[in-house]
């Protein structure tokens, strides 16, 4: 399989200036992800002390975000809370999403794969772990649960792109 590497003058107008429903999708997911950045900065605020209140931003007696971000579900990975975390994460899905040229399912297929890939170990980890914020807490964090919609949809919006590179892969002789 060859891969074919831009110039990073090229790779910047492909980016900035392409078009097509392959690039739209990324750049929809992009926009997911920077979404979730904030989601993150905002849980992550509360979790640090940087802000004292975190209300929820959903209707309904299951959301407690203060209690899921305070309780020790939120605290229990690496000495830090989990909203520092989350914010690298959707970091991560962003710079896969963005990583390659307009054409890159047909140019570099490994870098649709490992967006689509990285979106569904999001969408898994998130599934994973609203299990155990509910266990833990009887509550859920609506801030959270937002995040989970992005990683389901970002994870939509990864597919068909994921399917083209292995589509292509499938007549690709390796050289």
């Amino acid at each position: 399989m060859n891969v074919e590497l831009l110039s990073p003058s090229d790779l910047s107008q492909q980016l900035r200036e392409g078009s097509g429903p392959d690039l739209n999708r990324r750049r929809a997911g992009i926009a997911l992800s920077l979404a979730g950045t904030v989601i993150a900065g905002v849980v992550s605020a509360y979790q640090t002390g940087l802000i004292k209140h975190l209300p929820d931003i959903l209707p309904g007696k299951i959301w407690d975000a203060e209690k899921v971000d305070a309780s020790d579900y939120a605290y229990q990975n690496l000495q830090q809370p989990d909203g520092p975390m989350m914010l690298v994460n959707f970091g991560l899905t962003a710079m896969a999403l963005a990583a390659g040229g307009a054409d890159r399912a047909r140019e570099n297929p490994a870098l649709p794969l490992v967006a689509a890939g990285k979106a569904a170990v999001d969408l898994a980890l998130c599934g994973a772990l609203t299990a155990q914020e509910w266990r833990d807490n009887k509550a859920l964090c609506s801030w959270c649960q937002v995040a989970t919609a992005i990683s389901a949809a970002t994870l939509g919006l990864a597919i068909p792109e994921a399917l083209k590179a292995l589509r292509g892969r499938e007549g690709a002789t390796i050289h």
